[in-house]
């Protein structure tokens, strides 16, 4: 048998020493890898966890809840662009719009091409009254996503507040979701409407329509468009189909465009209970327009006590308008007082003095009282206010012909 010297045994020694040593450092570091790589995941895990809590409370409405729950996202990990968009969405909702846009600023920072976040951008600027800075957001938003109407949509109302209408018809019109989006024709109607092309507005509502057949606002849209366009066939039944709905039964400004929409459909018996069920109610303390309404009908039906009583009423509620004097005018004409008529007539025109229609009134009143080269100054008042104004020649031609003389 061998025997191994102490030399020997000194270095086999050694040598085991350093490969115990070498490979403790080893597994070291590898553990404390695998330990960094798990505690990322896991704060990566938490933070989704918070943005999910604090996005779960921004749509339940508890807005304090949410910007806790999103700071503690943040402060996990601070580079997530959508957690700087969601806390700017809060925070705009708080009212805090100068905070909201600084961590909106942020988010674009982290991710230029982020879309989200200059939509929000451009919604924060537009609440700070900066439609160009909006208008940038908006447009970088469509660069990014031009399918999306929302943005196109966004961008054509700042082009309109800029006043580049035209710009914004093109924008909407050239947009891929042309031919898909509710939106974009509801909004080539609301720019219709602002050139008062009311038809154009109308076919543009009826479009969107087509597209969103259960959106009521649209609806709404399309009757006032079709009211105010002379169509008062379809505004009336688009107006009935309003105020049989819950939100809408209670709308009186409706009510009392289907009040009128039936007037001019010579359907007055229908006419006349709609102005009589509005004026029948305490709202009507202070609606003036009703209470012109009925006055109106009254005359047309020839009841002159509910016709005092509309005029009386006008008067009362809005006493700086010309429409109550000029039913007080139409009751003194019907019940024989000239004198009376033109007095009221005057005081309507006081108060309105570029209206031809007053005018031809004050013309009648004067020949009604013998007065017929007052009554001519006044129609030659009226045509120099509206030189097409139908009403004025008709009477201005009848003075002419009962002044002519006779063969």
């Amino acid at each position: 048998m061998e025997y191994i010297n102490g030399r020997t045994v000194i270095g086999l020694l050694m040598a085991a020493s350093i490969a115990v040593a070498s490979g403790c450092g080893g597994q070291g570091r590898y553990t404390k890898e695998h330990t960094s790589l798990a505690k990322e995941k896991m704060n990566i895990m938490k933070s989704a966890t918070e943005w999910d809590m604090a996005h779960q409370a921004f749509l339940a409405g508890d807005l304090e809840k949410a910007l806790r729950k999103v700071d503690n996202s943040l402060s996990i990990n601070p580079n997530v662009t959508k957690s700087h968009v969601l806390k700017g969405r809060i925070l705009m909702e708080m009212g805090e719009v100068g905070a909201a846009l600084r961590s909106l600023q942020t988010a674009v920072a982290i991710d230029p091409n982020y879309v989200d976040a200059h939509y929000y951008s451009g919604i924060a600027y537009e609440r700070l009254a900066k439609p160009e800075e909006a208008l940038t957001h908006y447009l970088a938003a469509i660069s990014l996503d031009d399918y999306n109407d929302q943005y196109v949509v966004a961008a054509a109302e700042m082009l309109i507040d800029l006043d580049r209408t035209d710009e914004a018809v093109t924008l909407l019109k050239q947009s891929p979701a042309f031919d898909h989006s509710a939106g974009i024709h509801q909004t080539l109607g609301h720019i219709a409407q602002l050139d008062d092309d009311f038809t154009l507005a109308a076919e543009e509502f009826e479009a969107a329509r087509l597209l969103a057949p259960d959106d009521l606002g649209i609806l709404e849209d399309l009757t006032r468009a079709q009211f105010l366009a002379g169509n008062y066939p379809d505004a009336a039944y688009g107006l009935e189909t309003l105020l049989a709905e819950e939100e809408y039964a209670q709308r009186r400004d409706l009510k009392r465009m289907h009040a009128e929409c039936l007037l001019k459909l010579d359907r007055r018996t229908e006419a006349r209970q709609a102005y009589l069920d509005l004026t029948s109610d305490p709202a009507a303390a202070s609606d003036a327009d009703a209470w012109i309404g009925l006055g109106n009908i009254s005359y047309q039906v020839g009841d002159m006590n509910t016709l005092r009583k509309a005029a009386t009423r006008a008067v009362a509620i809005a006493p700086d308008r010309k429409d109550g004097y000029v039913l007080w005018s139409l009751l003194h004409r019907a019940q024989g007082n000239a004198e009376a008529s033109l007095r009221s007539i005057e005081d309507a025109i006081e108060r309105d003095p570029t209206d031809p229609l007053l005018q031809t009134m004050r013309a009648l009143a004067l020949l009604d009282l013998g007065r017929q080269d007052e009554a001519r100054k006044a129609l030659s008042a009226a045509l120099q206010i509206d030189p097409t104004n139908r009403a004025a020649r008709a009477v201005l031609t009848r003075i002419e012909d009962d002044s002519a003389p006779v063969p």
